[in-house]
């Protein structure tokens, strides 16, 4: 391994391990909140939160990635915060004025939502949508400043705090509601409200500790700078539409496709919603690399090194993608108590949950030459690839399987970008990928896999004793193969502050 995988290892684990913290304790959520709420309840959360993200991106406007690009070339300190200020002032406006106007239509909103009972979910939703659009690019700069403790302190507190919170809403907040401090805040019927509530909060706290640490900076627009800013990030809010879409419109088209009532539908995606929470750990490992490597590649870069730092960050990504796959396969029934009793009937889709993840990030980094070289176009020709499969796949299968078949469509679509992406790559600007060492993986992966299976009917101690030997053998041939300096690579993630 070379010193330049090493240090992008060290930043990788170091986002990881607190970003790994934070998801976890967000992820005690899905188990409490499973038990706490129905099925249908569950599905008006997972409705709300496959809405954010998509508006997140169309919000930030592709600016985060614009500040790396143009702050890793700015000439002085100077130019840098001119950078920052001119990004952040451009997604602050545009925050700003969808929140006034979501305000404004809120009631044909929840209707048009089917939430016209509950027209709080709308406008709540919609203030943590500007809220967090307002921290992007503070948390963007951090990351660019290289001050990953800072920005995982501050992950970590919106994350305790959003906890506590909805710890407090569904489990003292009842027993209260008698007394006269807080009785005025418990309403039965709000239910899945309190879940949108405690994340405002949390957001709002989050933005009012990032504020002083960009003291002396006031976010305006400086237009000869935004323009060039949005040219260069125009491309990437547009497959940050298209790849946001393909990632949470199944969630939607679930409501829309499924037959029988609405609250059916909900209740269907409810158990969807929570299986995908499953494949937590799959997403955490793509989160906390992109956190290092988007800066790490974004910044300049001669073509050599860059190609062949490219290569092999793919190949170790690759390599540990895999490895988490067979772990949560191969002890899914265990991974499954996290869930309420009556979602654990989705648990089947797991395996297809996670190999998506794994493809998602595949995509990721088969994405760092066209944002590195400028040529974001391409980037719409990969997400509007993996739209249309999205739409085609999810059309044709989710009337027949219902939540099986959105977890299908959203592999072959996953998989259709790692396609496309590749050969775009082949065509503007190979990387020397080691495919056979990939290839390689895959076929030993899957193979390990497959063996884990056949012995699915064994003594449940035998079966995970073999599943255990089967993880640590890909392990194995993995560091022995890549001449992996297990032991460098621990003291380079320690020496970081």
């Amino acid at each position: 391994m070379s010193d330049v995988m090493r240090k992008l290892a060290g930043q990788t684990v170091i986002y990881g391990i607190s970003t790994m913290l934070g998801k976890f304790l967000n992820f005690l959520l899905t188990p409490y909140l499973t038990r706490k709420l129905c099925e249908v309840d569950y599905g008006v959360v997972t409705h709300f939160y496959a809405i954010i993200p998509f508006l997140l991106v169309v919000l930030t406007m592709g600016l985060e990635s614009g500040f790396f690009r143009f702050s890793g070339k700015a000439s002085d300190e100077a130019e840098k915060k001119r950078v920052f200020a001119t990004a952040w002032g451009t997604v602050g406006l545009a925050a700003v004025a969808f929140f006034i106007a979501v305000l404004c239509f809120n009631k044909p909103i929840a209707r048009a939502m089917t939430y016209e009972d509950y027209p709080s979910y709308i406008w709540i939703t919609a203030a943590i949508i500007t809220v967090d659009a307002l921290a992007a690019l503070p948390f963007a700069r951090l990351r660019e400043q290289g001050r990953s403790i800072m920005y995982v302190g501050l992950r970590l507190l919106s994350v305790v705090v959003n906890v506590l919170l909805c710890l407090f809403f569904f489990g003292a907040l009842p027993s209260l509601a008698d007394t006269a401090a807080l009785g005025w805040l418990y309403r039965p019927d709000m239910g899945p409200g309190y879940v949108l509530i405690a994340n405002l909060v949390a957001s709002v706290v989050t933005l009012l500790c990032l504020l002083p640490l960009n003291r002396g900076i006031v976010p305006r627009i400086d237009s000869r700078t935004a323009r060039t800013m949005l040219l260069y990030s125009l491309p990437l809010l547009l497959s940050g539409i298209a790849g946001t879409a393909n990632e949470f419109i199944d969630r939607q088209m679930l409501l829309w496709l499924l037959p029988g009532s609405p609250e059916e539908a909900k209740a269907q995606l409810g158990i969807y919603g929570a299986v995908l929470k499953l494949g937590v750990v799959m997403t955490l490992f793509t989160s906390m690399y992109r956190l290092a490597a988007e800066p790490f590649f974004l910044a300049e870069f001669k073509k050599e090194d860059f190609l062949k730092a490219n290569a092999q960050a793919l190949k170790y990504f690759i390599i540990v993608s895999i490895m988490i796959f067979l772990v949560i396969a191969f002890y899914r029934d265990v991974v499954l108590l996290l869930l309420g009793r009556t979602f654990r009937q989705g648990g089947e889709i797991l395996p297809v949950v996670l190999l998506s993840n794994m493809f998602s990030g595949i995509v990721l980094n088969l994405s760092f030459w066209y944002k590195q070289t400028g040529a974001t176009k391409y980037a719409l020709y990969v997400t509007c690839t993996g739209l249309v499969f999205t739409v085609v796949f999810n059309i044709m299968l989710v009337p027949v399987f219902g939540y099986v078949g959105a977890a299908v469509a959203r592999l072959i679509c996953e998989f259709s970008m790692v396609v496309v992406s590749y050969f775009l790559n082949r065509r503007h600007y190979p990387v020397p990928y080691d495919m056979k060492g990939i290839g390689l993986y895959f076929l030993l992966g899957a193979a390990l896999y497959g063996i884990g299976l056949a012995c699915g009917g064994a003594a449940v101690w035998a079966r995970y004793l073999i599943y255990f030997a089967l993880v640590v053998i890909f392990a194995v041939y993995a560091v022995r193969r890549e001449g992996i300096d297990v032991a460098g690579l621990l003291k380079s993630v320690l020496r970081r502050r």
